[in-house]
């Protein structure tokens, strides 16, 4: 199998790409990985007892290598990215998550929010070289669907080309019970102001348990995913997400990735899974477990296996940082998220991941994991291949520790 015999788009011949490729003998003779290929080989899909057991397999190096085999049967050596911004409407919220670092009070001094104007002037800068402008931010006091209705509008009027990502779950069910709305009400007009897709934050852990814990007040695990399938219903495409390293346990995990892929299964409306490790700074979580390099590794290949309905998984470098996300390209990840100016809530949790990348930048760091970037929209339905520097010299992959 070639790359050029995979659609930039991915390969809908996945099952026939994987069972065609060569198996290494630490796949093969292994009881637990030489069980869940021949699953996803035969059926498609792995079971949750065998998704438990990977996440107690003894090799990483093992695992991440079967997973980079399912990743290549879809997608080849592809790894995708856009020209994105990210633009926080507000960090005042009503609710106080204990994992969350970027809220603020209303009459904290580091409040604020975001005029149409302002938001509209955060942007401009960027206009020319953007495909997305990706918005979310808390759930603020005073705001209704009309505030959210012209910011989309004016967005749209003054840049559109630009796609409007925006608006997690709980965003919604806040904007539509202030706005005495259904969701579906809410989500047609914000559709018809201009919204274009939903990101998937605030999944956190799909486990009710967990998430009393850790954000009480927010919406169920159960809310979340009828959120999200009522925007599917609207031919609304959505990412969606998952926090770990907080409380959870590693079967609290799967857990949640089987509520994800039953949810796909319904609606068919997730494009992208994105994985993201707790980050401590400036929190209130001191019980979490946090996640080390090898775990995040871990969490990215089993996202690969177990979530065959869900074609994209991302390396969220703005979360994990450049060197891991490289890395996580070789662990079944096929997207990385692109050059995200402006992003607020990651780094104020903790992260330090350069923001000044373009997509030259993003491009070099694509193929330092011996990969071939290609630019999409956020749809993912229009790509460009993007050719490789004139000068590629002394390129190796940061090493895991």
């Amino acid at each position: 199998m070639t790359d050029d015999a995979i659609p930039l788009q991915g390969s809908s011949n996945w099952r026939s790409n994987l069972a065609a490729m060569d198996v290494p003998a630490h796949i093969s003779t292994d009881s637990t990985l030489s069980t869940a290929l021949r699953m996803l080989i035969e059926q498609g899909r792995i079971d949750e007892d065998i998704g438990n057991r990977m996440f107690s397999h003894d090799s990483l190096f093992a695992l991440t290598a079967l997973a980079n085999m399912v990743k290549q049967a879809r997608f080849g050596t592809n790894v995708y990215f856009n020209d994105n911004l990210h633009v926080n409407t507000t960090n005042i919220c009503v609710l106080a998550c204990r994992f969350c670092a970027f809220r603020k009070g209303p009459r904290h001094s580091d409040a604020y929010e975001l005029s149409v104007e302002e938001y509209i002037h955060r942007i401009e800068p960027y206009s020319e070289f953007i495909n997305e402008v990706h918005s979310v931010g808390g759930l603020h006091p005073s705001w209704t669907i009309e505030h959210y209705e012209e910011l989309y509008r004016e967005t749209k009027s003054r840049f559109p080309l630009i796609h409007i990502k925006s608006l997690t779950a709980v965003e919604l069910k806040h904007i539509a019970k202030r706005s005495n709305l259904s969701i579906h009400e809410s989500l047609r007009r914000l559709i018809a102001a201009g919204l274009g897709s939903l990101p998937g934050g605030g999944a956190e852990i799909l486990v009710d348990s967990v998430r009393d814990r850790i954000c009480h007040g927010k919406e169920s695990s159960q809310e979340y995913l009828t959120i999200h399938q009522a925007a599917h219903e609207l031919g609304l495409p959505t990412n969606c997400t998952m926090l770990f390293g907080t409380v959870e346990t590693t079967a609290h995990r799967i857990q949640h990735m089987m509520k994800l892929r039953n949810q796909q299964d319904i609606s068919g409306g997730f494009q992208c899974f994105v994985p993201y490790p707790y980050l401590p700074e400036f929190s209130r979580l001191p019980d979490a477990q946090l996640a080390s390099v090898n775990e995040i590794l871990r969490v990215i290949a089993i996202s690969r296996l177990m979530l065959d309905n869900i074609p994209h998984i991302k390396a969220y470098r703005m979360n994990i940082g450049d060197d891991v996300g490289c890395l996580a390209l070789q662990c079944g990840a096929d997207d990385i998220d692109g050059t995200v100016g402006n992003e607020e809530i990651m780094h104020e949790a903790g992260s330090t991941t350069p923001l000044d990348f373009n997509a030259e930048d993003l491009a070099g760091l694509i193929y330092q994991s011996n990969s071939i970037p290609v630019k999409r929209n956020s749809i993912y339905s229009e790509f460009a291949l993007i050719p490789p520097p004139i000068k590629n010299d002394d390129i190796s992959l940061p090493i895991a520790v």
